[in-house]
């Protein structure tokens, strides 16, 4: 299905929501100007040893060179960020005296930019930030201003008030959270994602679909987060796999930018068991977060079908079902679209088929029921539960 509603020739659109958003091919020409906008003298670039292998950083750099900005870099991001990546960074950003951040790069990238921007002015450790125990209370408003890139469109993370990092007390995924961490202006720019390999395309994407979908079934009343989400899941369903099979379609690349900010901007709403099982995974396993989601959401979407029979119904019409069946059909049409768009897009079947051992799989269980994405799962979920669907994932 050809996207109606991208522009057909290059533009770039300034939107407000609250961060300032710049989107469109070119749209990077445009950071010196948010740079003065938030009165930046000397950022620190945050991101990632691929990243800068990829050219992106130094894309950036001239930009900023051009405008007469120097920048300092740190390039110390792990794919999975740790408390180490985030003290590091620290260290850059108090070393060069700088007085904002850039965040570049996929969703580790522009969570550390976060997470630096809060210990700038907020003492360790990270832990008594914690959302599952309420860390929010203690983030104030004195940050200074940050900047967000993305570089693949999967967690949306330019548009959100979050930060992901892995422990090291715990060893867990750790999410920190509030409205003071939002980005003050996101450059989304989708000609950054045109060199973006089919695998890594694959798994953003479906990551992003994730966020969209959980947050649409998510418990509790929010129908701005609806309306953001159904949209973003329309965009995956048409655009996904055109954007893996041809990567420089840009029309493919646009759509995708948006629906991962759509996912960002629904998830305030709550997400589910997917990404309680997916936050597990990642230190357990190795797995990729947009891929660990991409192969767990059939399984939860199946466990969910009774009590969000509607609203999978919905998820399957703005996917591109036109049958006109009934909701309970459609519900199980919209599990089938995801394992078909899954497998057309490459992504494996089987936590097995990705490295999962069959012996983690407690842990794995133990871990993500002490994840809080869960509690806002539509239908209860346990620990048992928990267990149950990474062995039937698996």
């Amino acid at each position: 299905m050809k996207p109606f509603d991208i522009p057909t020739e290059p533009c770039v659109v300034e939107m407000s929501w609250p961060t300032r958003i710049v989107l469109g091919a070119g749209a990077l020409q445009r950071l010196p100007a948010q740079v003065q906008r938030l009165k930046m003298k000397r950022p620190l670039l945050v991101t990632d040893a691929g990243v800068v292998k990829a050219g992106l950083a130094s894309r950036v750099l001239e930009v900023m060179k051009t405008a007469g900005v120097a920048c300092a870099v740190f390039d110390g991001v792990e794919p999975n960020p740790t408390e180490k990546n985030i003290f590091a960074g620290l260290e850059a950003y108090r070393g060069n005296d700088c007085d904002g951040l850039i965040a570049l790069g996929g969703g580790s990238a522009l969570d550390a930019g976060k997470l630096v921007q809060l210990l700038s002015t907020h003492e360790p450790p990270l832990s008594r930030y914690d959302d599952a125990k309420g860390g929010d209370q203690f983030v104030r408003d004195d940050v200074p201003p940050l900047i967000a890139i993305p570089t693949t469109a999967g967690t949306g993370s330019e548009v959100g008030r979050s930060g992901v990092v892995t422990l090291e007390d715990t060893g867990r995924k750790t999410v920190i959270f509030s409205p003071h961490l939002l980005p003050r202006a996101a450059i989304v720019d989708p000609e950054l994602t045109l060199g973006l390999p089919p695998g890594v395309t694959a798994a953003t994407g479906m990551d992003a679909f994730t966020h969209c979908l959980e947050a649409y079934v998510a418990s509790g009343f929010h129908p701005l987060a609806d309306a953001v989400a159904i949209d973003g899941i329309h965009r995956v369903g048409r655009s996904l796999m055109t954007a893996v099979r041809e990567g420089t379609n840009l029309a493919a690349r646009t759509d995708m930018m948006v629906a991962a900010m759509e996912g960002a901007m629904a998830f305030q709403k709550g997400l589910g068991a997917c990404h309680s099982l997916a936050h597990a995974l990642t230190p357990i396993s190795g797995v990729h977060h947009g891929l660990a989601n991409a192969v767990v959401l059939p399984v939860v979407m199946e466990f969910n079908r009774a009590t969000s029979t509607a609203r999978l119904a919905r998820v399957a019409v703005a996917m591109g079902d036109t049958s006109n069946a009934r909701e309970e059909v459609l519900a199980g049409n919209a599990i089938d679209l995801v394992r078909k768009l899954n497998a057309a897009i490459g992504i494996p079947a089987r936590l097995r088929d990705v490295g999962v051992r069959e012996e983690d799989l407690l842990k794995i269980a133990d871990k993500a029921f002490q994840d809080a994405c869960h509690q806002c799962n539509p239908r209860k979920v346990t620990e048992a539960d928990l267990l149950a669907l990474a062995k039937e994932a698996w």
